[in-house]
């Protein structure tokens, strides 16, 4: 399978009660899936389970067929720079950069120059264009969130993780995000795995999982 594949899979955290435990779980090439539960539920641990981020106790998360638990770290790092894009819930943008900085800063781990103009398009498309020069400090809440949009799209991932992508905007842009992101998993193939609230979103997605279910 060339998309995501979760295999028994059990993970705790230390000296916790929360134990999360997901028999089969699967988002083919160009599917998507949203993670909906209440908050406590275990939505962000799966989907940094299912990105890499944290390795399970017990099973296999493998994407595009490749188990990142068996991975060195080294390659593990390397992996998730080339083919994974993350939007996290608090946006991890570097204040003290620019826009246009923060946006490509994927392509500078790379070491590839390719991108900027995709850097551009995405922050036209995502109406952060005209900050494009300014420090992410100085930056709304709704404005972070674009731009982490666009930083996660912009060197083409094949695996897409969102958490709660939409939270900080209105009506109007939270459209905007969704259609782009939507719009790339069909265009490119590529696999998006999102966390959200918004119990109207839900059903944009191929497949839906109540993450609560595989926790106690």
């Amino acid at each position: 399978m060339s998309g995501i594949a979760v295999s028994n899979l059990q993970f705790t955290y230390p000296e916790s009660p929360f134990r999360l435990r997901v028999k089969d779980l699967r988002v083919s090439e160009g599917g998507t899936l949203v993670l909906l539960g209440p908050s406590g539920a275990g939505k962000t641990t799966l989907l940094r389970l299912m990105s890499g981020l944290l390795l399970p106790g017990q099973g296999r998360v493998s994407l595009g067929g490749d188990d990142l638990a068996t991975m060195p770290e080294a390659a593990r790092r390397a992996f998730r720079l080339e083919k994974v894009g993350l939007i996290f819930q608090d946006f991890a943008l570097l204040d003290y950069l620019t826009v246009a900085e923060n946006i490509l800063l994927p392509q500078t781990f790379r070491h590839s120059r390719e991108g900027r103009a995709l850097g551009r398009e995405l922050a036209e498309r995502l109406e952060v264009h005209q900050h494009w020069d300014k420090l992410a400090g100085r930056l709304s809440q709704g404005e972070r969130q674009r731009v982490a949009v666009a930083r996660a799209l912009v060197h083409r991932p094949r695996f897409l993780f969102a958490d709660e992508p939409t939270a900080s905007l209105d009506v109007g842009r939270r459209e905007t995000v969704m259609n782009l992101l939507l719009e790339y998993t069909s265009a490119s193939g590529a696999s998006l795995v999102m966390i959200t609230h918004d119990v109207e979103l839900a059903p944009r997605f191929s497949s839906q999982v109540r993450v609560d279910e595989f926790t106690s």
